[in-house]
C-alpha cells in the first residue's frame, strides 16, 4: 500500500489525481513542519509532496528508506538535496510550466503600475493628497523591456509585453530562439543600458547570486525599473536600496527575497520597507487559483506515472525514462551504481531467479543508472530480496498494482 504525505496546503487537484489512480492513503498537512515533526510525518511515506518551505536534506532521506519519490508542487527545487535523493534512488519532480502565465501577468502588471507611479499615487490618496499630475508617469507602449533569463516565464513575459507595444530584448547564458520580435543581447551590461524595465527570470544558485549588484544597477538607464520574480538571491538588496534612494532607479518590484518570513505572522526584514516607489509581494508570483490547480495536477500525474509504470520523464535529478506500456507479467524498477558490467550483473541475477526479460529501458545520469525491466515469471519477496542484496543495487522496487 502506497502512503502519500502532502505539505503546505497543496491544491485539492493533486488529491483528485491520486484518488482517481486508486491511491487513497493520503495525509495532508496545511503548512510546512519543523525538522523533527517533518521526519515523523514522513515515516513510512511512499511519496512526499512539498512546496517551497519544506526542506528535505540528506539526513532526512537517509532516515526514510520507504520514500520512493518527491513532488515539488512549484517550479523551484532548491529546498531539496537533489544529489542525496538521486544517490538513494529517489526521483524528484516539479512543475516547470504550470504557473508560467500567472508569474508573467504579475510582472507585466507591476511594470505598468510602476511606469505610471501608481504605488505612490495610491499611497498619497489614502493619506489625503490629491496628487493629479502626469510628472514621471509613462505608457508601457514604446518602452524597452529587458528580460534576463529567457526561459518558460521570461519568453512568456516577452510575448505579453509585445502585445502592449513594448520593444523586447533578452539576455540568456544559453542560445534561445526568440519569440515574436524579441531580440537577443549578447551581454547583461548591454541589456541593462538599453532597458526602461528590467525583469529577472533566472534560477538560483552560485552562478546567479547577486548578478544585480551595485555595478549592474549603475549600468541601468537612469529612471529605469527593476522587477524580480525569480529568486531572492539574485539581487543585492542593499545596493538596490541605494539606487532607489539616490533616484537612479525610479521604481522596483520584488516578489522574492534573500531571506523570507517562515510564517504569515513574521514580518519581512528589508531596507526596502516603506519606499513608496517599491512594490513588495509575499512570493505570490505563481499563487493564482488557476496555477495552483494546474501545478497540483501536473506534479501528481508525474508521481502517479512513476508509481504505476516507473516513468521518470520530467524528473530534475534522475535518469529520464518515458512511460511505456507493460510488456510482461511484472515490471521491476532497478536503480544501480553506474559501473561497467552493471547491466550484465542484473540480467544474470534475474536469470538466476527464473525471470525472462521481455523488455528493458535503460538511462544513466552521473553516478547512477536506472533500468525498467518487464519480465515473465514470479516476482515474489525472495526475488526482490535477492535483487536488492546485490552490491551494484541502489534501490529496487516493483511498480504499484502489478
Amino acid at each position: 500500500m502506497s502512503r502519500i504525505v502532502l505539505f503546505e496546503n497543496i491544491h485539492p487537484s493533486a488529491t483528485e489525481v491520486f484518488r482517481a489512480a486508486g491511491f487513497n492513503d493520503i495525509v495532508a498537512h496545511g503548512a510546512a513542519l519543523p525538522p523533527e515533526a517533518l521526519a515523523h510525518a514522513l515515516q513510512g511515506a511512499t511519496l512526499a509532496g512539498i512546496r517551497s518551505r519544506t526542506h528535505l536534506d540528506a539526513a532526512l532521506f537517509a532516515a526514510l528508506p520507504d520514500l520512493r519519490a518527491v513532488g515539488c508542487f512549484c517550479i523551484g527545487t532548491n529546498q531539496v538535496d537533489l544529489d542525496a535523493a538521486m544517490t538513494r534512488g529517489v526521483p524528484v519532480f516539479n512543475a516547470p510550466f504550470s504557473n508560467t502565465r500567472s508569474v508573467a501577468e504579475l510582472v507585466l502588471g507591476e511594470a505598468i503600475l510602476l511606469l505610471r507611479r501608481i504605488p505612490e499615487k495610491n499611497a498619497r490618496v489614502h493619506q489625503g493628497y490629491w496628487d493629479k499630475t502626469a510628472d514621471g508617469a509613462f505608457e508601457a507602449r514604446g518602452k524597452t523591456l529587458g528580460i534576463v533569463g529567457y526561459g518558460n516565464i521570461g519568453s512568456q513575459v516577452g510575448t505579453l509585453a509585445e502585445a502592449l507595444g513594448m520593444r523586447v530584448l533578452f539576455h540568456d547564458v544559453e542560445a534561445k530562439l526568440p519569440l515574436g520580435n524579441a531580440r537577443a543581447v549578447p551581454s547583461l551590461k548591454k541589456l541593462l543600458a538599453q532597458s526602461d524595465v528590467v525583469t529577472l527570470h533566472v534560477p538560483g544558485g552560485k552562478t546567479t547570486r547577486n548578478i544585480i549588484n551595485a555595478a549592474a544597477l549603475a549600468a541601468m538607464k537612469p529612471g529605469a525599473i527593476l522587477i524580480n520574480a525569480s529568486r531572492g538571491t539574485v539581487v543585492d538588496i542593499d545596493a538596490l536600496h541605494q539606487a532607489l534612494r539616490s533616484g537612479h532607479l525610479s521604481g522596483a518590484a520584488l516578489d522574492v527575497f534573500p531571506t523570507e518570513p517562515k510564517s504569515a505572522n513574521e514580518p519581512l526584514d528589508s531596507p526596502l520597507i516603506g519606499l513608496d516607489n517599491v512594490i513588495l509581494t509575499p512570493h505570490i508570483g505563481g499563487s493564482t487559483q488557476e496555477s495552483q490547480e494546474n501545478i497540483g495536477r501536473e506534479v501528481a500525474e508525474k508521481l502517479v506515472g512513476f508509481l504505476q509504470a516507473g516513468a521518470t520523464k520530467g524528473a530534475v535529478n534522475f535518469p529520464e525514462i518515458p512511460r511505456q506500456a507493460p510488456a510482461g507479467s511484472a515490471r521491476i524498477l532497478h536503480v544501480h551504481r553506474n559501473l561497467p558490467g552493471a547491466m550484465g550483473n542484473l540480467s544474470h541475477l534475474m536469470a538466476e531467479q527464473g525471470l525472462n526479460i521481455v523488455s528493458q529501458q535503460l538511462q544513466t545520469r552521473g553516478q547512477i543508472g536506472y533500468v525498467i525491466s518487464d519480465v515473465e515469471g514470479e516476482v515474489n519477496d525472495s526475488v526482490m530480496a535477492a535483487l536488492r542484496a546485490h552490491p551494484v543495487t541502489v534501490r529496487c522496487d516493483r511498480v504499484v498494482g502489478r
